[in-house]
């Protein structure tokens, strides 16, 4: 896939954040790109005209937009960036309906859009990410649920990578797993309220962690994965502001 012209890609949750800038790069690489979200998006123009991008207005939770889509478009890579933002309290601040907003969003999406892979299936070769959290590895005490969706929606992906193998589908599932991205709007509330609890200025907390996570470099980190020969492909792999980093 080193060359993206012509291989449609859908980038679903592309009307912010690092969807967008997902969305954005692969346009810019060449590619038709398929922006769905559940709200209208502006995008610059393609650079040098290069790949196009198409927005999708649709709620990629219902059970039957996957199938609409993919049947549609017949994409050759698939980027699950659509999630909610969890509600940021500790545990006894929760009740029910906020700890469980990512299930209920997040592994939803997962769910269905990675079974209609499968069921379809895509053509041999094709790409399909999912963008869960670094939450997983370290846990999130003040989201909720939101560490364990993630970590969900990381199993999910690896079980439907085992099952394209056993039917004999050429397709690459890969998870990655984004520290904070501070300018997106997940990561802002997050580095927010955890610097409260630290005692912290926001400036500070974002300082300890290192080079920030942006869109751009989420879309040419993404990118570059596409683009890998399917054969070196880890299974999951950490982002951050300094790009991937295989899991070990």
């Amino acid at each position: 896939m080193s060359d993206m012209s012509g291989r449609t890609t859908i980038v679903v949750g592309a009307s912010r954040g690092l969807g967008h800038g997902v969305a954005t790069a692969f346009a810019d690489a060449g590619a038709p790109v398929i922006a769905v979200a559940r709200t209208a998006m502006d995008f610059p123009a393609p650079a040098n005209g290069a790949g196009s991008i198409q927005p999708e207005i649709a709620d990629a939770g219902e059970a039957t937009v996957p199938a609409t889509l993919i049947d549609q478009y017949e994409p050759e890579a698939v980027i699950l960036v659509a999630g909610a933002t969890p509600h940021m309290r500790p545990l006894q601040e929760q009740t029910w309906e906020t700890f469980s907003v990512n299930w209920e969003t997040d592994v939803r999406i997962t769910f269905h859009w990675l079974r209609e892979v499968l069921l379809k299936p895509l053509r041999p070769g094709s790409r399909v990410i999912v963008i869960s959290s670094g939450a997983v590895l370290g846990g999130s005490p003040l989201s909720g649920g939101y560490a364990g969706a993630k970590a969900a929606q990381r199993y999910i992906t690896g079980y439907a990578q085992d099952e394209a193998k056993r039917a004999g589908l050429d397709i690459t599932f890969t998870t990655v797993l984004p520290r904070f991205a501070p300018m997106t709007g997940v990561g802002l509330p997050a580095v927010r309220a955890y610097a409260a609890r630290a005692g912290k200025s926001t400036e500070e907390f974002v300082n300890r962690i290192g080079p920030p996570l942006t869109p751009q470099i989420a879309g040419a980190a993404l990118l570059d994965l596409v683009r890998a020969d399917a054969a070196a492909v880890e299974p999951g792999y950490e982002l951050t502001g300094a790009g991937l980093k295989k899991l070990s």
